[in-house]
């Protein structure tokens, strides 16, 4: 048995329950193809303030540094919205592992099944048949982490600033990223950028159109990013891998997963420079969805995001391609069996739990 270490952060509310169905189909799908998952948990987050007076204790990055992937769950929830800005969880546990490992690419998937197309706010006739767009996000650049940063008072009045800055070396490796991710995928690329308004946008442009000669089999085009938000609504299905920067592929990749329906189906991967295996880069593996403060403890959450999560650990961190589409081919059969959590029930449907869902997709496993 191949053995990989991982670290496995549960995070605050709904987190540690979907966790749980997570690592049930890591064993499963590991006995079936050769590997052992020897996990590390640690807190992080509201719980890790609770309990150690920091988001990301000394002893959980300990952890993540000594793993060959972190598979995050959520953070976050009211009862720690009272503290200052940069000590609540978000800021003080999930961008500081950003940064501290160089997680520069996020990818992820907005993808609706044509079964729950009814879930999507948008008229089914724009989703009809579903679709599978992925986004490539810069996650270490931009307007969240330019310098200055600062909130003063001028003039009696004040005042707040953020840099957004763009090195073309950024630029560059986010897009090698995303051009190579089109190419397993439909050879098509949108870039997103600003390059009317913005500096770094015409930088994004010329960099992503000089990268791009070394993809000829992809066909690359770019819009801006206000029309990129309404075309997202107008025509998901027309597009396959959006490139964006940090703010902008925050937003759309929201955007992209409300129009699939259900943020509690929806996997993130966040990769780094290092490299874990040939071919294989470490990262930080999450739901795209929140902690869900309001379920937790109901035993009725989505798991489907955080087990497509370690479906991206497996592909992109531990180099088992054939165990992660094992993963993704049972979620896919336990919704066409008509397993349904509360976030995607439909009428005609089977309303089930966090466990049985989990159950559902082991066995179809």
């Amino acid at each position: 048995m191949k053995p990989y270490k991982i670290a496995v952060l549960p995070g605050d509310g709904i987190g540690p329950e979907v966790m749980t169905q997570a690592r049930r189909v890591l064993e499963a799908v590991g006995a079936r193809f050769g590997f052992e998952i020897c996990a590390t948990e640690r807190r992080v987050g509201g719980a890790a303030i609770d309990h150690e007076d920091h988001a990301l204790p000394k002893s959980t990055l300990e952890a993540c540094e000594q793993a060959d992937a972190i598979l995050f769950g959520s953070v976050g929830g009211p009862q720690w919205e009272t503290l200052p800005p940069d000590q609540q969880p978000e800021r003080a546990a999930l961008l500081p592992l950003r940064k501290h490992f160089g997680l520069f690419a996020n990818l992820r998937p907005a993808l609706c099944f044509p079964a729950l197309t009814h879930a999507s706010p948008v008229k089914e006739e724009l989703v009809a048949g579903g679709f599978d767009v992925l986004c490539v996000r810069e996650l270490t650049g931009g307007l969240y982490f330019g310098q200055p940063k600062y909130r003063r008072e001028e003039n009696g009045e004040p005042v707040a600033v953020d840099t957004m800055i763009y090195r073309k070396s950024e630029i560059e490796r986010i897009a090698h990223i995303a051009f190579q991710a089109a190419m397993g995928r439909n050879q098509k690329l949108t870039s997103i950028d600003k390059a009317n308004v913005l500096e770094n946008g015409v930088l994004w442009r010329q960099t992503v159109s000089d990268i791009a000669r070394q993809y000829p089999e992809v066909t690359l085009s770019h819009l801006y990013v206000d029309n990129a938000a309404m075309q997202l609504i107008r025509n998901p299905r027309g597009f396959d891998v959006v490139l964006a920067e940090n703010l902008f592929g925050d937003i759309l990749s929201d955007e992209m997963a409300m129009i699939a329906g259900s943020l509690g189906m929806l996997p993130s991967a966040s990769l780094g420079l290092k490299e874990t295996r040939p071919g294989c880069r470490f990262g930080l593996f999450e739901p795209s969805g929140g902690s869900a403060p309001d379920i937790a403890g109901k035993g009725i959450a989505n798991p489907i995001a955080q087990i497509l999560s370690a479906a991206m650990m497996l592909r992109y961190a531990l180099g088992e391609p054939a165990a992660a589409a094992a993963i993704d081919q049972a979620v896919k059969k336990a919704i066409g069996q008509g397993y349904r959590t509360s976030d995607i029930y439909s009428e005609g449907t089977t309303r089930v739990g966090t466990v049985e869902m989990g159950d559902a997709i082991l066995a179809a496993l």
